[in-house]
C-alpha cells in the first residue's frame, strides 16, 4: 500500500515538472512581438511571480534532502557539496540556497512533527510569488541583526513588518527600512598616476548599524590627505577635544588662550587611540564649520544639524531621534549637541507659526519647512528613503491648478520622485488622505497602472517605522485572538464576541 502511495506521489511530481518544462518551453517559441505593452509588462509580472514561488519548491526539496541523510548517501560531506555536485552551481550560490531553506523552509522532527519556519512571513510571501530571494536575504539580514536581548514577540512582529515592506517594495527598500526598524527596536544603541587616483578617490559612509555607528570607507587623493593631515595634527593632539575629559582644552592647541600645562595634564590623562582622536578632530571641525555660518543655505533653511523629537522623548531623556539627512541619534547625545547650538524651532503646533499662506505666496517658508521635516521625515513617495535634505517642499495640489501654500496641503518630494508626478502615461498623482482612513490627513501618492492596475494611493512608511511596527502588532493580536477563539470552539467552549478586532467574522 505504501509503495503504491509513493509511486503515486513520484508520478505526479514527475507530471508536474513535464508541464513546468512545457509551460517554460511554449514560452520560449511563443512571438512576445505581438503583445501589447501592457501584457508584455504582465508577462514579466507573472513570470517573476512563478520564479518566485518556484524558489520555495527548492527549499523543499533541500529539505529532504537533508532529512533523508541524501548528502552522506551520495559521498558528500555537506548538502552545499551535494548541490554543487548535482547542480553544478557556483559554492557561494549553494550556500545561499541552504541558507534560504533553513530559514524559509519546514523542518520535521526526528517524530516527524512539522516545525514552523523560522521566518514564517517572510516563506508564506515567497510561497506567493510576493518577494525574491534578495528579498528573502534582505530580511534575513535584518533580522540577524535584532538583539538577542529583544523579546520573542518583538522579534516575530519585527519579522511580520519586513515581510510586508518586501511584498511591496524592493530588496534595497528592506534593507533601509530594516536599518530604521532596528533602531526603533534598540533606541539606546545598547542592544598610482593622476587618473587612477582621480578614479579611486571617494568616501562612504555606511548605513548606521543597530548601534547607531556608521563605518567610512574610502581613499583620499594625495591633496586632500595634505590638507588634512595639518588639521588632524592640531586638533587630535593628546588632550585636545576629548569628550571623555569635558574639562580638557578644545579647539586649536596652538591658540595662545590654551593653557599650556592643562594642555600637558589633560595629555597625561588621554587613553583614546591615535583613530579615536582623528574621529574626535573631525567632529570638532564640523562643529565649528556648521556654526560658522559659512555654508550658507540649503534648500531655504541654513545648513546645520536639524533634530527632531518629541516632547516625551524630551521629558524622559530616552529613545532615539532623528536627523533631516536621515541619521539617528541617540536622545542623550542630541541634547548635549543642544547644548552648544541656537534652536531654530524648539517646539511648534498648529498656533505656533504662520505656517498657511494660502495662494498669497508659491514657495513654502522656512517654518513651513521645518514643520515638514518634523511631520513627514523626508520624501513622501511610498518607498523612498530620501532624507529631507534632499527634498524639496512640494503642493499635494499643483500650485498652478489653485493648490494652496498651506501646510496641510505641502510635503516633502525628492527631486526624482517629484519628477514622477505628471498627468501624462505613467505618471503619479498625489492627494491627501481622506479623514476615516487608516492615515486620514498624510500624503497619499497614486501610482500608474503599470505599478499598480488598480491604482490603489499609498503613504509612505519609510521614515515613519513605529506605523508599521504598530500595525503588525495590532495584526498579531488579532491572529492571536482567532486562534484562541478557534480553539475554544474546538474544545466547546464558549467566548464572548464572536468578532475579530476589525468587526469581521473569523
Amino acid at each position: 500500500m505504501r509503495s503504491s502511495a509513493c509511486g503515486g506521489e513520484s508520478e505526479q511530481v514527475a507530471e508536474h515538472l513535464a508541464g513546468l518544462a512545457a509551460a517554460v518551453d511554449g514560452l520560449c517559441t511563443d512571438d512576445l512581438t505581438r503583445l501589447p505593452d501592457s501584457d508584455v509588462l504582465g508577462a514579466l509580472r507573472g513570470m517573476e511571480a512563478a520564479l518566485r514561488s518556484a524558489a520555495a519548491v527548492g527549499h523543499r526539496l533541500i529539505v529532504e534532502s537533508v532529512e533523508r541523510g541524501l548528502p552522506g548517501k551520495n559521498g558528500c560531506a555537506s548538502v552545499n557539496k551535494l548541490l554543487i555536485e548535482v547542480l553544478r552551481i557556483s559554492a557561494g550560490d549553494a550556500s545561499r540556497r541552504v541558507t534560504a531553506a533553513r530559514k524559509l523552509g519546514t523542518w520535521r522532527t526526528l517524530s516527524g512533527e512539522e516545525l514552523p519556519a523560522t521566518l514564517p512571513a517572510t516563506a508564506a510571501a515567497q510561497r506567493d510569488g510576493d518577494i525574491g530571494a534578495e528579498h528573502a536575504a534582505a530580511v534575513r539580514e535584518v533580522v540577524h541583526k535584532i538583539p538577542r536581548a529583544t523579546p520573542t514577540p518583538e522579534v516575530e512582529t519585527a519579522e511580520r513588518v519586513l515581510a510586508e515592506l518586501a511584498r511591496r517594495g524592493t530588496p534595497e527598500d528592506v534593507a533601509r527600512a530594516g536599518q530604521r526598524l532596528l533602531a526603533y527596536l534598540n533606541p539606546d544603541g545598547k542592544l598610482t598616476d593622476d587618473k587612477d587616483r582621480a578614479r579611486r578617490r571617494g568616501l562612504r559612509l555606511g548605513r548606521q548599524d543597530s548601534d547607531l555607528m556608521t563605518p567610512v570607507s574610502g581613499w583620499l587623493d594625495p591633496e586632500t590627505r595634505a590638507l588634512l593631515d595639518p588639521v588632524l595634527a592640531k586638533l587630535a593632539r593628546p588632550g585636545m577635544n576629548n569628550p571623555d575629559a569635558p574639562q580638557s582644552p578644545c579647539g586649536d592647541a596652538e591658540s595662545a588662550s590654551i593653557d599650556r600645562n592643562e594642555l600637558g595634564r589633560a595629555a597625561a590623562r588621554d587613553t583614546r587611540t591615535a583613530a579615536q582622536r582623528n574621529h574626535d578632530a573631525l567632529k570638532q571641525v564640523l562643529r565649528g564649520l556648521l556654526g560658522s555660518g559659512a555654508l550658507g543655505n540649503h534648500r531655504g533653511l541654513p545648513v546645520t544639524t536639524i533634530i527632531t523629537m518629541r516632547l516625551d522623548q524630551l521629558e524622559h531623556a530616552t529613545g532615539v531621534v532623528t536627523t533631516a539627512s536621515g541619521g539617528a541619534v541617540p536622545i542623550k547625545d542630541a541634547l548635549r549637541m543642544a547644548e552648544r547650538s541656537h534652536p531654530v524651532l524648539a517646539l511648534f503646533d498648529h498656533n505656533g507659526r504662520p505656517l498657511h499662506l494660502g495662494r498669497v505666496k508659491r514657495l513654502a517658508s522656512a517654518d513651513q519647512r521645518l514643520a515638514l521635516i518634523a511631520a513627514e521625515g523626508g520624501c513622501s513617495r511610498p518607498g523612498c528613503d530620501a532624507p529631507a535634505t534632499m527634498t524639496a517642499v512640494h503642493h499635494v495640489h499643483d500650485w498652478r491648478k489653485g493648490g494652496n501654500t498651506d501646510i496641510d496641503e505641502l510635503t516633502l518630494g525628492c527631486d526624482a520622485c517629484h519628477a514622477l508626478i505628471h498627468d501624462g502615461p505613467g505618471g503619479w498623482q498625489t492627494g491627501i488622505a481622506p479623514d476615516g482612513t487608516a492615515f486620514a490627513g498624510r500624503t497619499q501618492w497614486t501610482p500608474p497602472p503599470h505599478i499598480d492596475p488598480q491604482k490603489r494611493p499609498k503613504v509612505n512608511h519609510r521614515h515613519h517605522p513605529g506605523e508599521l511596527l504598530d500595525r503588525a502588532r495590532r495584526t498579531a493580536m488579532e491572529h492571536n485572538e482567532i486562534h484562541v477563539r478557534r480553539r475554544g470552539r474546538v474544545r466547546g467552549t464558549p467566548h464572548s464576541g464572536g468578532k475579530t478586532g476589525d468587526g469581521e467574522e473569523p
